[in-house]
């Protein structure tokens, strides 16, 4: 037996996978990445393929690029690991220090963490203990949206509002109050753009209104909730989330972790409507897609609210054994380094711009029922009848057969069901959009074609 054969066998012995069915995928023949090459990633067997969702939304200026390469290597040369409990790191610091220097202005306080279910869960417990301690300690509920997704953790999963997921644990989970998504392809209020009239933000208002005095926070993932079906939020709707905490005395928690470092267009999604949360959480692009990394950052005043004498318990019990990691932190303060100095997000502005103008190709497509995009974030969701948004039969799989059949072009995306995503790293040529985009219309076309 030779070594891949040696490592497909160990990978279907030893490995359980995430969001995976394994008795489907113990069947398959797996696709075993070994190497990266700027936005392409490279198999046991040499295969090449577009790295079209940034290995799950992560990467961001390619792979194996030498700068973060290097701030790794260099990294380790000092120290790999030292605790921030009782003690401090060089890494760390400077991380903290470029990262407040670039997130909404005011947001100077960073926890790090190590996921962006983690960085949520923190955003959770400061925002909760933050009034328990402060005088408000009637505020003990959550307002989260329907289709929203903040990670895997028992807190996160308690402000999320995907029941596909997560509808088995709710014994576990603690009561949230939950709002209409604004999600206008599917309006739960059975409106259209034509005759809308924020049915959505009046609903969340009321919500806010009658619950207020026992509310923390609203949570939100600013403009795009992603893993809900890239669900693009319409104008003004994040605006309108700060005006009513504001209103109301709430706290805006932005869970920036899919949105954020670029994909939308701008550094932070936030931004795009110049709006301040009061919390942010960040991972995925925090380090470039390089190592687990993520951090929760507060306005002063949240973190002065856990000042106080040590009798007074004030102190934010929380944390993790790699919190702070040097090679995390190093890498991010590269990856950082180079949204500047490589023009990043100007560099983008063309690509966004021609990603939305292939993508206007599929509108007219008999199963192409939504095109959803902001930056470059993409969901193209399928429909078995365009006129009437009727879905297609779970058990048709179509979203599986449409990235499988781009796999064997050369190309990997993901669905999320039947909804087609592309957020292929921000470092991605003209060219490469295109191959992205003819090979991810083929294969709409191919399968749906019969379907």
């Amino acid at each position: 037996m030779n070594r891949n054969e040696n490592l497909i066998n160990a990978s279907k012995k030893h490995i359980w996978y995430p969001f995976t069915q394994m008795q489907e995928f113990l069947s398959e023949q797996p696709i075993i990445i070994e190497k990266g090459e700027g936005n392409y990633l490279i198999d046991i067997d040499g295969n090449r393929y577009l790295d079209g969702v940034s290995s799950i939304w992560t990467n961001v200026h390619g792979h194996n690029k030498k700068e973060l390469n290097d701030a790794i290597i260099e990294q380790t040369k000092k120290i790999s690991h030292s605790t921030l409990l009782g003690l401090s790191n060089v890494a760390a610091i400077e991380c903290a220090e470029a990262l407040a220097k670039i997130t909404p202005k005011g947001l100077n306080r960073v926890f790090f963490s190590d996921s962006g279910s983690t960085s949520m869960e923190i955003a959770l417990k400061i925002a909760y203990q933050y009034f328990q301690q402060n005088g408000q300690s009637r505020k003990k509920k959550f307002i989260g949206l329907k289709n929203a997704y903040h990670g895997d953790t028992i807190g996160s999963v308690s402000v999320g509002g995907i029941d596909l997921f997560h509808e088995i644990y709710h014994p576990l989970l603690f009561d949230t109050l939950q709002a209409e998504s604004p999600f206008c392809y599917r309006c739960p209020f059975q409106k259209e753009k034509n005759n809308c009239q924020r049915e959505c933000e009046q609903a969340l208002e009321k919500l806010l209104r009658e619950n207020h005095e026992e509310v923390v926070a609203i949570i939100i993932e600013p403009l795009v909730q992603g893993a809900g079906g890239i669900i693009v939020q319409p104008d003004g709707f994040l605006n309108k989330i700060r005006t009513l905490c504001d209103k109301y005395g709430v706290l805006m928690i932005a869970d920036e972790v899919a949105v954020g470092f670029g994909k939308t267009g701008k550094m932070f999604a936030c931004e795009n409507e110049a709006v301040i949360p009061d919390i942010m959480a960040v991972a995925k692009g925090i380090s470039g897609g390089y190592l687990p990394l993520a951090a929760t950052v507060v306005k002063d005043e949240i973190f002065n609210g856990f000042l106080g004498n040590h009798d007074e318990y004030k102190t934010f019990f929380h944390g993790h054994t790699f919190t702070g990691n040097p090679l995390a932190c190093a890498v991010s303060i590269a990856n950082m380094k180079l949204f500047e100095t490589e023009k990043t997000i100007e560099k983008l502005q063309p690509i966004i711009t021609q990603l939305a103008n292939r993508l206007q190709e599929l509108t007219n497509h008999p199963h192409v029922g939504d095109i959803r995009r902001y930056g470059i974030m993409t969901g193209i969701e399928l429909v078995k009848d365009k006129a009437t948004k009727e879905p297609y039969a779970i058990n048709q799989r179509i979203g599986k057969k449409v990235i499988e059949w781009a796999r064997e072009k050369g190309v990997i995306i993901r669905p999320l069901g039947d909804v087609i995503v592309l957020m292929p790293p921000l470092s991605i040529t003209a060219e490469e959009i295109d191959f992205l985009c003819d090979t991810t219309f083929q294969a709409i076309d191919i399968i749906t074609k019969d379907a």
